[in-house]
């Protein structure tokens, strides 16, 4: 007898709790997430075997205004590629083509 009140009670507890909360509309205006596309490796996509310091404008473009490198993250290269643009750029700061920093205003 004692199995047939767990199972008659059971299927009573459900419906009272469904009424408690009442199901939620759909959200017609929700906000949507921003999925950025996948960066490709520049140094790639152009067919570079290697990173060159003589094209100093190729490898500008991977610093900041500051003289600073930018990372991976942010420019999107291959590890392979980030190796080779850091030694290219440090290559050319060596060499004064590019500097080291911009002076402070």
């Amino acid at each position: 007898m004692s199995e047939e009140i767990k199972t008659n009670a059971a299927p009573a507890a459900a419906p009272a709790a469904a009424a408690a909360r009442p199901e939620r509309p759909a959200r017609p205006f929700a906000k949507k997430r921003f999925e950025s596309r996948r960066k490709v490796c520049k140094v790639c996509a152009e067919k570079i075997d290697n990173v060159d310091y003589k094209n100093f404008q190729f490898v500008k473009s991977f610093t900041m205004e500051s003289g600073k490198i930018l990372s991976r993250r942010i420019t999107g290269t291959c590890a392979k590629h980030q190796r080779q643009i850091t030694k290219a750029i440090k290559r050319d700061r060596n060499l004064a083509i590019l500097p080291y920093s911009l002076p402070k205003k």
